[in-house]
């Protein structure tokens, strides 16, 4: 059944109209009135019941759906633990790609890293349209993969914005090349949140590694091999997540 996320609040028997993402891809899969969807909400803001929704289709206009909304089902997918991502800002299309298979692989949220070597620069209208463009991928992300809880894309920041803000007590772990790392396996805890921190192309600077350092970040290995500052954020989360 085709699943679409739909901020607006749901409740059994309630009609509404989709919003346009959604109602586009409905009249793309030429759905037909009495045809039915699943709707979730995704978790983002207040009144959510979390879970997700049947939806029957009511009307097919020529740019809106409406729908009614049926019954409830408490299904969550969610992952074991809360990882939550501070990624550095990867060049072109690949961090489009790390925010989809992040999303799929359960993150909890994710935080562009505006590093030393990050190639992309964000600030201004442009970082605001990235970063909309980054949670527009982990909503379908979600769409696809099955879960009902959309993963918060936070504005891009640098490290030391970052420390600065920061007052929770989640583990912290920091992807280094230094000597004296210990395996990722070995460093985390069995269970409760954790921020990992991964650079861009590049890696870190080491003054910024230092600063992490600092602030309470255990370094870590995934291996001999070097991973593509893409694939490495995605490597921990699913030896992290996965079950």
């Amino acid at each position: 059944m085709p699943r679409f996320h739909c901020p607006a609040l749901l409740a059994t028997g309630a009609e509404l109209d989709l919003p346009p993402g959604a109602a586009r891809h409905v009249q793309v899969l030429r759905l037909q009135p009495g045809d039915t969807i699943t709707l979730f909400h995704g978790g983002q803001g207040e009144g959510d019941p979390g879970g997700e929704f049947d939806a029957t289709v009511l009307r097919m206009g020529r740019s809106d759906v409406r729908v009614v909304v049926g019954a409830h089902h408490a299904t969550e997918r969610e992952a074991p633990r809360a990882v939550h991502l501070l990624a550095g800002i990867t060049a072109n299309e690949r961090m489009d790609w790390l925010v989809e298979k992040a999303t799929e692989l359960g993150v909890a949220s994710i935080t562009p890293l505006v590093a030393e070597r990050s190639v992309l620069k964000l600030k201004g209208e442009r970082a605001e349209k990235k970063i909309a463009h980054w949670q527009a991928v982990a909503v379908a992300a979600c769409e696809q993969c099955g879960r009902n809880r959309v993963p918060v894309v936070h504005g891009a920041v640098d490290l030391a914005a970052w420390v600065r803000a920061q007052t929770a007590a989640s583990q912290r772990l920091l992807l280094s090349l230094r000597a004296g790392t210990a395996p990722l396996r070995t460093a985390a805890a069995p269970s409760g949140p954790v921020v990992f921190l991964s650079g861009p192309e590049g890696g870190l600077s080491s003054a910024e590694e230092d600063l992490a350092l600092q602030h309470g970040f255990t370094p870590i290995t995934l291996g001999p091999r070097v991973l593509r500052a893409e694939t490495a954020p995605l490597a921990a989360l699913a030896a992290l997540t996965l079950v």
